[in-house]
């Protein structure tokens, strides 16, 4: 009988078995599972044949029956609010290449920035016993916090900066990059100051950083404008054309993404605004079409795909048992100054 009428007469009889690849590989269940979970413990001869008959055989490996005993499952869940976003895929191609190398897969869930998604999304992470749990932010409902406290993995929370995370935050104070971008426009000297963002947390902590800033110092307008997160270059566009109706003298504007501020930069291109002597403009994120704007788009740089990186070295050594992992891993920020302010 053939390798292939071999494989072809187990498939017949069931689901092909962790057994049934020791025997058509002349190995033992033991050098197979080892071969599965820690390859490079395996020689590369006998790792090759093994890997030919879980090719010929189309098995896939039970790891939620192997995590019963190890209780591993080598799977970690992310809740982002939205892939749409580079602001978010970036963070996910860290996180995802950092947990690929340590041989984890990356379970991922969308919220849509509500948090009773969230909710569900962790209620039903939580059920496939995930070896730890990825959150964006650190604002979640108190249901979703008992589950995650009451389920004893660990966790880390992304682009936010707290001194009381759940287990350990990777991030950054979006308040003080409000106060950053105020301090910044102050220094050049504006008759009027606006904020023109999104009403998600981490948006309105921002825009609370801007405005604490400058308190005092000046009135900040805000567009009267419902603008939901993500926000969008048509956003940004109708934002400022109401801060441009409203007149009074020279303008410096902080805008929640650089997508809106791009919005709000065709705006004031399209009437012929005078930057950054008359109209300053900042956005948030550092995309990558902010140097190719005419003219080049000012805004705050974060670097994301460090904050997943960072996120899943993190998680990872938790798992692995360290418990000198920082409760607060802070992300480093600052503005690249261009040709809008």
């Amino acid at each position: 009988m053939t390798d292939y009428d071999k494989s072809k007469h187990i498939r017949n009889g069931g689901p092909v078995t962790l057994a049934d690849i020791a025997k058509l590989a002349g190995v033992s269940p033991v050098t197979v599972s080892r071969a599965i979970n820690t390859p490079a413990l395996v020689k590369p001869h006998t790792l090759e044949a093994i890997e030919k008959v879980i090719a010929r055989t189309g098995y896939v490996p039970n790891l939620l029956a192997g995590g019963l005993a190890s209780r591993r499952t080598r799977l970690i869940a992310a809740i982002v609010p939205s892939v749409a976003s580079t602001i978010f895929a970036e963070t996910i191609e860290g996180l995802n290449a950092e947990l690929v190398s340590a041989g984890y897969q990356l379970l991922l869930g969308l919220s849509g920035y509500d948090p009773g998604r969230e909710l569900e999304l962790t209620r039903a992470i939580l059920a496939r016993r995930p070896d730890g749990i990825i959150l964006t932010g650190i604002t979640h409902m108190k249901e979703t916090r008992a589950m995650l406290t009451g389920a004893s993995l660990p966790i880390v929370e992304i682009w936010d900066s707290t001194p009381s995370p759940l287990d350990t935050a990777v991030g950054f104070s979006h308040a003080a990059v409000g106060r950053l971008v105020a301090e910044h426009l102050l220094i050049r000297g504006y008759d009027r100051y606006a904020q023109v963002g999104a009403n998600d947390p981490r948006a309105v902590q921002r825009r609370d950083g801007f405005v604490n800033r400058l308190k005092g110092i000046a009135e900040v307008e805000l567009p009267e404008l419902d603008m939901n997160s993500p926000s969008t270059f048509r956003d940004g566009r109708m934002a400022m054309a109401q801060l441009l109706d409203r007149g009074g003298g020279s303008l410096g504007v902080f805008c929640s993404s650089d997508v809106v501020a791009h919005g709000a930069l065709a705006e004031a291109h399209a009437r012929g605004c005078n930057m950054p002597g008359d109209l300053a403009i900042i956005g948030f994120g550092d995309f990558d079409f902010a140097p190719h704007t005419h003219p080049p788009l000012t805004t705050v740089r974060i670097d994301r795909r460090d904050i997943g990186t960072k996120a899943a070295r993190s998680i990872l050594r938790k798992i692995a048992g360290d418990t000198s992992v920082e409760a607060m891993i802070d992300i480093d920020f600052h503005i690249v100054a261009r040709g809008t302010a």
